[in-house]
């Protein structure tokens, strides 16, 4: 099994997380979205969209990271990413495209370049601060209405959690005002206290500039 991938990437950690979460043993490819090395020929003819991660599993070739983690979840079933209740699978599931499609196009490299090519690096934190917080306010308010637990839904990390953890990141990149969201946060740390989740840190990435 092959991930290529980038150590600041969110979508890239997502899928780094579910992997250490099944406790899958890999090889880690760097992919420098910075040298635009996702738009090689040679890569784009394994992700012809050009984007990172891309899971490799034998003969299987999978992009996207929601795709990728889906297949973890059906392929290795160990320590499921998904409640088999359907009102506790559509609350995980509320969370994480929250995530997927409120937050993460915000904070992503295109629109980030986008925006400081026309208005400045400096408009970049003031941008990803702006779309941020709706969704924010949103989740806190799910989080809040229960039920606890020391994850996102229970406690056991879940795709809810393997997706927000990584937006997290990307708001305290920005600085992000995290301090409005109790829950969040909290919920924050005690992914930072879980293995796999410390271990699928940008930070603890081989490729990881510091």
């Amino acid at each position: 099994m092959k991930l290529y991938n980038y150590w600041r990437s969110s979508t890239s950690y997502r899928v780094r997380i579910a992997l250490a979460i099944k406790g899958l043993v890999y090889d880690y490819v760097p992919v420098n979205l910075l040298k635009g090395e996702q738009n090689a020929a040679e890569y784009l003819r394994l992700n012809p969209s050009g984007g990172v991660p891309t899971l490799v599993d034998g003969d299987l070739v999978i992009a996207q990271s929601l795709a990728i983690i889906d297949y973890l979840d059906r392929a290795y079933p160990q320590h499921p990413f998904l409640p088999d209740d359907a009102r506790a699978r559509a609350r995980v599931l509320q969370i994480a495209h929250i995530v997927a499609t409120d937050m993460h196009q915000f904070a992503n490299l295109p629109v980030l370049n986008y925006i400081g090519e026309r208005l400045g690096d400096d408009e970049k934190p003031k941008w990803v601060a702006h779309w941020f917080a709706p969704a924010l306010d949103a989740m806190e308010q799910i989080l809040a209405a229960g039920p606890r637990g020391d994850f996102c839904h229970g406690d056991s990390p879940t795709l809810a959690d393997i997706c927000l953890i990584p937006q997290l990141f990307a708001a305290r990149r920005f600085n992000v005002d995290l301090n409005p969201y109790p829950n969040i946060v909290r919920i924050d740390a005690n992914c930072a206290a879980h293995l796999a989740f410390a271990m699928a840190h940008p930070s603890k990435q081989p490729d990881a500039v510091l």
